[in-house]
């Protein structure tokens, strides 16, 4: 089976970025260079999603993105749900996420090919998580993170 590709043509270029501003007092926008914006806070103070919210956000659509398009090759689900949670710690390695959990709750039709699309459901689900999802994959690997100051 090929492998799914939902990064488009312009996205070859291995280099990702976003950009974020300030838009007020602990808010802040997302910018994607494409004209996409999310925005985030400090959380509680306004309805945006906290950067840990926007962290399970991403895990759970990376996931479903390989997902969809894995078993969307044989049926279209008729409702796909995927939540991400984990338990937020504070320890002797500082604040960090553990117990991620990614659950799917997907249901196809009850016809031939929503059942050809359930019989690879789990295999969808585990490529996703051993190879396909950058996002969790990139958690799971534990990749280090530099910290720097913007040049003046």
């Amino acid at each position: 089976m090929t492998e799914p590709s939902h990064e488009t043509s312009t996205s070859r270029d291995p280099h990702r970025s976003v950009t974020l501003t300030r838009i007020g007092e602990r808010r802040f926008r997302a910018d994607n260079g494409r004209g996409g914006e999310t925005f985030m806070g400090a959380g509680g103070l306004d309805p945006d999603f906290t950067p840990v919210e926007l962290l399970l956000a991403a895990i759970a659509g990376c996931s479903a993105v390989d997902v969809d398009l894995i078993t969307g090759r044989r049926s279209p689900a008729t409702s796909f749900d995927v939540t991400c949670e984990a338990e937020k710690v504070r320890d002797e390695d500082g604040n960090h996420l553990r117990d991620l959990r990614v659950t799917f709750d997907i249901v196809f039709p009850d016809d031939e090919a929503g059942r050809s699309a359930r019989a690879v459901l789990e295999s969808a689900i585990r490529q996703s998580r051993d190879r396909l999802c950058t996002v969790s994959r990139t958690v799971a690997l534990g990749t280090p993170v530099e910290f720097r100051q913007a040049a003046d």
